[in-house]
């Protein structure tokens, strides 16, 4: 069991109190290796919260830049940021918050080459990018890999998100068998997206992780939560692993990953 200092004993204290967590919840958070992918306006919150929990080892990937119109929702990024690459801003701010976190940072794209090599070694993936094909590949690479992950998106006032434990739950493409066809769902840029709903949906996927590290509570698996900010409706939709999922089911027709044509933004239309 780690040792803790009096520092930490004081910087972990609420969650140390915590019956479900505890000295060896947070022990294993701070043994605990999570992946980011997409250092946006999902990620930013995400970063923040698994940096300040004590999350040991975070990795963060994205290739972008930081432009002045991320700035009224990717939390991680500043003024003064702009025009630098946004896994280093965003280690910037996860590094000032807990200096006990190691942040690995990737600047790149993700695609079916490079993918899987990026994941192995992580605890817990979390989606945090902004369109289906990547979506769709974090789903499927981690399907493959074993290693569960957390989905999210959001568009407008609008936000979905889903955990998946390969092997025990539905995937992503147990009900979403494709991407949608490129222009069918309007991007961030051309709709819009209320900011705060990015740090609403962000923490949910940060919770997700910390409860799959500590072992704590019920995951969202087998059910996709999404929710409407101009109302505050909240709904749950309950799923179940498909035997005819070309990726999970019995007789998969998904066996190599492949990059697909981008579509930007990353949530279903609602039913």
């Amino acid at each position: 069991m780690t040792d803790f200092s009096e520092e930490q004993l004081h910087r972990y204290s609420r969650h140390i109190l915590l019956e479900d967590v505890g000295v060896e919840g947070q022990a294993r958070l701070l043994a605990g290796k999570v992946l980011i992918i997409g250092a946006g306006g999902l990620g930013a919150p995400v970063a923040l919260y698994l940096a300040a929990a004590g999350v040991g080892t975070i990795g963060i990937v994205d290739n972008d830049h930081v432009e002045i119109s991320n700035l009224q929702r990717q939390i991680t990024h500043f003024t003064e940021d702009i025009g630098a690459a946004k896994v280093e801003s965003a280690a910037a701010k996860m590094r000032a918050v807990n200096p006990d976190v190691t942040v690995n940072t990737y600047r790149q794209y993700v695609s079916a080459a490079n993918i899987r090599e990026l994941i192995r070694g992580y605890d817990f993936v979390v989606d945090g990018v902004d369109n289906f094909p990547t979506k769709f590949l974090i789903n499927d690479a981690c399907v493959m890999e074993s290693i569960p992950f957390s989905h999210g998106g959001i568009l407008r006032f609008d936000g979905q998100t889903m955990s998946v434990v390969p092997g025990k739950s539905a995937c992503y493409r147990c009900s979403f068998r494709k991407p949608p066809p490129p222009d069918a769902v309007p991007t961030c840029s051309q709709a819009g997206v209320l900011g705060a709903i990015a740090g609403m949906l962000g923490t949910i996927q940060a919770a997700e992780a910390l409860k799959y590290l500590t072992g704590t509570g019920r995951l969202l698996t087998d059910a996709l939560l999404s929710f409407d900010a101009k109302t505050m409706d909240f709904r749950k939709i309950r799923l179940r692993r498909q035997e005819n999922c070309p990726l999970c089911g019995s007789s998969p027709s998904i066996t190599e990953l492949s990059d697909m044509e981008q579509a930007v933004c990353g949530l279903k239309r609602r039913a």
